[in-house]
């Protein structure tokens, strides 16, 4: 649901701005999104005792270095409709729009097993070419018996498990006999 709301806000912010000044706004809607982790700013955000004022005076703080009016003038809209909680949500739809902008795609290999950067860069070269894009792959050590790749923003995922593989290589077997 929030990432729904959130995309109309960005559709709006969208209209008329290059791509250097969404850069810019992922970039502070990013850092406002990381705020969200901390619990202590999270009670402030969510306390109905703390005024939407209050609540404003905050996050217009948090941002006063960038002094974009139209970040502030978001914020501000934020605020009035009691929609300070999607700002992670935004910033999240801001880098997908980046991302399928510029053609740049972040994405994980899951493993249990240690993945060397050759292969690792052979697996990033052949999907950015089978999908015309850049992607860029990154290890996470994971119990997956095989090797799973995801690129979210891409809605890829492609794994080989050793398990399947013996089990379809026994099947294979017992239908040839």
């Amino acid at each position: 649901m929030e990432e729904l709301i959130a995309k109309k806000y960005i559709k709006a912010m969208n209209d008329g701005s290059d791509l250097a000044s969404i850069q810019n706004m992922e970039e502070v809607f990013s850092t406002l999104a990381d705020s969200f982790k901390n619990k202590k700013f999270v009670q402030i955000i969510d306390n109905p005792n703390v005024s939407a004022k209050d609540k404003l005076e905050i996050l217009l703080e948090a941002v006063a270095s960038v002094k974009s009016t139209r970040i502030n003038n978001l914020i501000r809209l934020l605020v009035e409709n009691k929609r300070i909680n999607i700002i992670p949500a935004i910033s999240q739809e801001l880098r997908k729009n980046i991302a399928s902008s510029t053609k740049t795609y972040e994405g994980q290999v899951y493993s249990n097993s240690m993945i060397d950067a050759k292969t690792m860069k052979e697996l990033s070269s052949g999907l950015s070419k089978k999908f015309d894009s850049t992607i860029t792959l990154a290890f996470v050590e994971d119990d997956f018996n095989g090797i799973k790749v995801d690129v979210e923003d891409l809605g890829i995922e492609i794994n080989f498990s050793k398990t399947r593989i013996n089990s379809q290589f026994i099947e294979h077997i017992v239908k040839a006999i």
